[in-house]
């Protein structure tokens, strides 16, 4: 436990974020929940154990983080925003039934571009969608 949370404050210190209770909290809830939780989940996931925690809070909070490349924001559907706390090249699969979303690994050939005069990529986003086999195997 002290590992991680050791882990937790070194990620933050290194994107210069001061490792408060709140954004240590939604860290070590984005590393144990590889769900890709949207606000509401992360919120109702941590408000039982930081009564005080509000919705703005955590808004603020992942905004912070993915703004200082700490987590990814996943823009998969025009529902919600997701969050992931990998960071690391990998797809995601969203399934068109439960909306679970699933991490994918692709290869950096899969989705590398070249930058040219026109453009200049910053960031790169590969979403699938479809059903997952939970829901594919329960629709058959």
């Amino acid at each position: 436990m002290i590992t991680k949370i050791k882990e937790i404050q070194e990620r933050l210190q290194r994107a210069d974020i001061r490792p408060s209770v709140q954004r240590m909290a939604v860290m070590e809830f984005l590393l144990e929940n590889r769900i890709h939780p949207t606000i509401d989940m992360i919120y109702n996931g941590l408000s039982a154990k930081i009564p005080t925690l509000s919705k703005t809070t955590v808004y603020n909070t992942v905004k912070t983080l993915s703004d200082s490349g700490v987590i990814q924001t996943i823009c998969i559907d025009d529902k919600n925003l997701r969050y992931d706390a990998d960071i690391a090249l990998h797809a995601h699969f969203k399934c068109n039934i439960c909306d679970c979303v699933i991490d994918l690994p692709v290869s950096k050939v899969q989705v590398e571009m070249q930058n040219s005069e026109n453009v200049h990529i910053t960031e790169t986003h590969l979403y699938y969608k479809g059903f997952c086999e939970k829901c594919r195997t329960n629709n058959k």
